[in-house]
């Protein structure tokens, strides 16, 4: 799915046929869990790969799936009777349900809990009200090599950001923390704005009570643009002019960010766009080490020039015509609305989560990522929406 060159054909049949289900009963939860399980069963590995290596992997791929295939072929006969019967349960279900999609939202305890924005726009998060699930059972022994890590595959890490605006200038300048959302409570990251910088900039450490650019503690950095819609991630090593030749030593740009901008003013859920380095055959990150600003993810990206990067963007909130609003399901991670709750997905696999964010309370939110990314490029992601964006409001 998150292959570059190409799509595999089983995937856009696999796509044709949730298009199909969903369009046919919206009202129910349980069969979009299935089918969101389905499809997150596909290979992340691939989607995210990039560069000649797949090619290769194309080829095992390939050569699996004839394998399947004879297998398939066996099983069809056995399985014709049985599916003839499910088809006739699940066709009477879909039936059932059309007369009574009301009752069911409530039955499922789906609530209405706030607007996104008003005028003539109007959107509103549908929240499904459980216990919030605590973050797997995550151990490590190196912090600073764990957040720069890739999530393991198939492992949601689960985290809490919580925002500290104690103190003389924090309601300018608030302190961010990312912890693991699980009983113990570990630590992970911290941000802070920098004071007196031309534009937004926000450092990163691994100490919550180290936040200083010189510190031993600086993991890595937020910088935005001067309108405050486009913002890059980059890691601690050195600036392109202070590296070697060879620059195996300088600085490597993490990610990228870049929100629509709002021209009409009109209210509603952000539109943002996300940028990331590729992953090579061993699911490590290709590093991008750009010599200028000239050649860094936002360039790149401006130009079309993908050759080892992703790009994600926020999930489109779907239109509910009971509600007559936009929704989103966070699956319980997320009880309050915000403008800044927002998931992001690659488009070839729209129920593959790469990362969600969302508010729990005034000055708490909610915060889980997926591999491919490390826990610095989804703390700086969310930092990013924070950050007051004038052209985007």
């Amino acid at each position: 799915m998150f292959q570059i060159n190409g799509e595999k054909p089983e995937t856009k049949s696999k796509k044709k046929v949730a298009k199909s289900e969903s369009s046919s009963d919206e009202s129910e939860p349980e069969a979009k869990t299935s089918k969101t399980k389905k499809k997150s069963n596909s290979n992340p590995v691939s989607m995210f790969q990039t560069g000649a290596n797949k090619d290769k992997d194309k080829v095992k791929e390939k050569d699996k799936d004839k394998d399947k295939d004879k297998d398939k072929k066996g099983k069809k006969k056995a399985k014709a009777e049985e599916s003839d019967d499910s088809d006739t349960e699940v066709t009477q279900k879909k039936k059932k349900g059309k007369g009574k999609k009301g009752k069911k939202v409530n039955d499922h305890m789906w609530a209405d809990i706030g607007l996104f924005g008003t005028v003539s726009l109007i959107v509103t998060l549908l929240i499904r009200v459980q216990e919030r699930a605590p973050s797997p059972v995550i151990e490590f022994d190196n912090l600073e090599q764990f957040v720069m890590q890739p999530a393991q595959q198939g492992v949601t890490v689960k985290c809490k950001v919580t925002r500290d605006k104690r103190g003389m200038d924090r309601g300018l300048y608030p302190t961010y923390y990312l912890h693991l959302d699980n009983d113990k409570k570990v630590f992970l990251l911290a941000g802070r704005k920098r004071k007196k910088s031309t534009t937004s900039n926000y450092l990163i450490s691994v100490d919550p009570t180290d936040l200083s650019r010189g510190g031993e503690n600086f993991i890595g950095k937020l910088r935005s643009n001067l309108m405050g819609t486009k913002f890059t991630v980059f890691d601690n090593a050195l600036h392109p002019d202070r590296a070697l030749p060879d620059m195996s030593n300088a600085r490597q740009e993490l990610a990228a960010i870049v929100y629509e901008t709002n021209v009409l003013g009109m209210k509603g859920p952000r539109r943002m766009t996300v940028v990331i380095p590729g992953m090579n055959k061993d699911c490590e990150r290709v590093p991008i080490r750009p010599r200028s600003d000239n050649d860094g993810l936002l360039i790149r990206h401006q130009n079309r020039n993908m050759e080892n990067l992703i790009e994600l963007r926020n999930k489109t909130p779907v239109w509910n015509e009971e509600t007559a609003s936009h929704v989103l399901n966070f699956n319980g991670r997320v009880t309050q609305a915000s403008i800044k709750n927002f998931q992001i997905v690659h488009s070839k696999d729209l129920d593959y989560i790469v990362m969600q964010f969302g508010r729990v309370a005034d000055d708490a939110f909610t915060l889980d990522y997926n591999y491919p990314l490390c826990a610095v490029q989804a703390f700086a992601i969310a930092l990013s929406s924070f950050d007051g964006k004038i052209a985007c409001e």
